[in-house]
């Protein structure tokens, strides 16, 4: 991962991520696609499925295609500041980039037939809406649930492009199945959080610092249910790394460390990461990711 120092000028965009999550006989793991190496965000690295809020997520027919009311899901994303259709269309992008992602369709009803029937309509030029009116569709917000938010900060360090995305949770339904999209992305994985760490660790795959922080907060917990738990028990964490140079080394701070304006911890693990050998670290080594 190479390093990038500029100053990024282009506007933030809003963006949704859905961390998908299952339970396996060894452990809880998650859901992780390989960018393709020609992306001109994160390409090489493995994510979480997601991408940029489209201008046609928050014009969807949100009475007959969602779960729940746009006021629902304004209050549960707990910004206040946001429109309520604002709100409602980050989860139909969390949703919708699920499916084009991965192929999980998180909607009412949708057996395999019909979620194979929506793919070939997506594949077919079909827009996501189109998709969800043609098929009587109706989206499982209530699958997804706030976990984080992660606004990238001015000053570049792995991409050239400002998002403030979204975290989402969400176990994948049992009869769903996960793959990556052989366009976009061109890997998938599950993995229990710690060894997808000590994958990034060992070198075999690469990993952005919200990815890192966000596996690491994974870590403690051991089932879906944990998770989804800790998600309804609180409001999701804003997070706004601060970037700076120590002795000609990029480091990126999150609240609770010394040089954060923000003092109260927003997450478990280390407070800070350091780019040293080509990737981003605990100043003290990996067993440093999973202190509390």
């Amino acid at each position: 991962m190479e390093l990038n120092h500029q100053e990024i000028t282009t506007p933030v965009r809003d963006a949704a991520t859905v961390v998908m999550l299952r339970d396996a006989p060894t452990g809880m793991e998650v859901f992780l696609l390989k960018r393709h190496g020609l992306s001109d965000v994160l390409g090489g690295a493995y994510v979480f499925p997601g991408g940029k809020l489209d201008a046609a997520d928050a014009q969807l027919d949100m009475a007959t295609h969602l779960d729940q009311s746009p006021q629902a899901l304004h209050a549960a994303l707990n910004e206040p500041q946001l429109a309520e259709l604002s709100a409602a269309g980050l989860y139909v992008a969390a949703l919708r980039e699920a499916f084009e992602e991965s192929g999980v369709l998180f909607a009412e009803n949708a057996s395999a037939a019909a979620t194979a029937n929506a793919a070939a309509m997506l594949k077919d030029g079909v827009r996501f809406d189109a998709m969800l009116a043609k098929l009587s569709l109706r989206l499982q917000t209530q699958s997804v649930l706030p976990w984080s938010r992660w606004i990238t900060p001015k000053m570049a360090s792995v991409s050239h492009k400002r998002f403030d995305t979204r975290f989402f949770v969400a176990g994948v339904p049992e009869y769903q199945t996960a793959q990556h999209d052989n366009h976009e992305t061109t890997v998938s994985v599950w993995l229990q959080p710690r060894a997808a760490l000590a994958q990034y660790w060992e070198k075999a795959i690469e990993l952005a610092p919200p990815q890192i922080m966000s596996l690491v907060h994974l870590s403690h917990h051991n089932s879906v249910a944990s998770v989804l738990a800790q998600a309804l028990s609180g409001k999701p964490p804003v997070i706004q790394p601060e970037p700076f140079d120590m002795d000609g080394t990029r480091v990126i701070c999150y609240p609770g460390d010394a040089q954060h304006p923000i003092r109260e911890r927003a997450l478990p693990g280390p407070t800070r990461l350091c780019y040293r050998n080509k990737r981003f670290e605990p100043v003290d080594g990996f067993e440093a990711l999973f202190t509390v």
